[in-house]
């Protein structure tokens, strides 16, 4: 899939994926909203309830191996790291495989600090790479379930 090489910059193509988490957020039921601006930790406000959960949207095309690698570090320009009073959770879209990962931010955050992680939603590979396939198409996490 060339979806990619239609942005002129990673900052657009951002924009679209934000957009496409909102969508496939209403798709599944759930309200959303965006703050104004870029100064905000996170993204995407997605109603659960009486409260409103903090989503930071990221993406990855980057094919390594067996799975995408996906960064979860704030941009350049946001000196500070994310913490789990600012964000519940993270949504990774893999772009090529069309594939929503939805993964609480503690799980995350108390990594170690890394490039990336392994996102696999080609299918069955060896076991180190399922880590986070648990968390592949799990909207139902937004709701409690």
């Amino acid at each position: 899939m060339d979806e990619c090489k239609q942005f002129r910059t990673l900052k657009e193509r951002g924009e679209y994926v934000e957009l496409r988490f909102m969508v496939q957020a209403m798709l599944h039921g759930f309200q959303v909203s965006r703050p104004w601006g870029d100064s905000s930790s996170y993204d995407i406000g997605v109603e659960c309830g009486s409260r409103i959960l903090r989503v930071q949207v990221k993406s990855t095309a980057n094919r390594t191996g067996v799975g995408y690698c996906c960064s979860f570090r704030p941009n350049i320009r946001r000196k500070k790291k994310y913490s789990v009073e600012q964000i519940e959770f993270f949504a990774a879209y893999v772009i090529p495989q069309d594939a929503w990962y939805l993964i609480p931010s503690s799980v995350l955050l108390e990594l170690p600090r890394q490039q990336g992680v392994r996102l696999c939603p080609m299918g069955p590979h060896r076991k180190p790479y399922y880590k986070f396939e648990c968390y592949r198409e799990a909207w139902d996490l937004l709701r409690g379930d």
